[in-house]
């Protein structure tokens, strides 16, 4: 296959993960169809099956394209900052900003979490059970690398922080209203996590 082959085949590709995220917010995982993905996208369903063997498959990389795609936006805000207690600030400032600029991602995505199953009727979210969540090692690794610098305290525990962290930054999706002070939470949110870590 040619480069442009392959770059046109990428694009087909995503603009079908893009639509597939599109319908899951309208009308959610259970009345999801490869109709209705096809009629958001402006493609026939069968170009949908050339990319993709079935629906299973279909969700399974959407799911895929997901996780990646929050990854890439926090990962590259993290990398920008030298300082390791900046880096930690960037990660949760990333994740609140993802959680309100991509809400329609957040949505696709619970719904496949709390919905999605295999033939075998097998929760998505379990079929990688081995592997950590790659946001979480991420978070982990910045406390880590900043006990074993001393700036951190040695007195918290990296993972079960992490975990008390991403959840309180992730949180914020729940909090999308007009009413709501984001910018407030954020600036509590990154007070308590240094008392907690310095």
């Amino acid at each position: 296959m040619t480069k442009e082959k392959t770059f046109i085949s990428e694009a087909r590709r995503e603009q079908i993960l893009q639509a597939t995220i599109a319908v899951l917010n309208d009308t959610g995982y259970v009345k999801l169809s490869l109709a209705k993905i096809a009629k958001q996208a402006k493609i026939s369903t069968g170009l949908i099956s050339y990319h993709f063997a079935d629906k299973e498959e279909l969700i399974y990389h959407t799911l895929g394209y997901l996780i990646r795609t929050q990854l890439q936006f926090i990962d590259e805000r993290v990398k920008s900052e030298t300082d390791i207690y900046q880096q930690l600030i960037a990660y949760i400032k990333a994740t609140i900003a993802y959680q309100q600029e991509h809400y329609q991602n957040n949505v696709a995505l619970i719904e496949i979490i709390f919905n999605a199953r295999t033939a075998d009727n097998i929760p998505y979210y379990k079929l990688n059970e081995g592997e950590e969540d790659p946001l979480y090692l991420l978070l982990e690794s910045i406390l880590i690398e900043g006990q074993e610098k001393k700036i951190f305290s040695s007195e918290f525990h990296p993972k079960a922080t992490a975990i008390l962290i991403n959840g309180a930054a992730s949180e914020s999706m729940l909090l999308h209203s007009e009413s709501f002070d984001l910018g407030n939470y954020e600036q509590e949110l990154i007070k308590m996590v240094t008392k907690m870590v310095k």
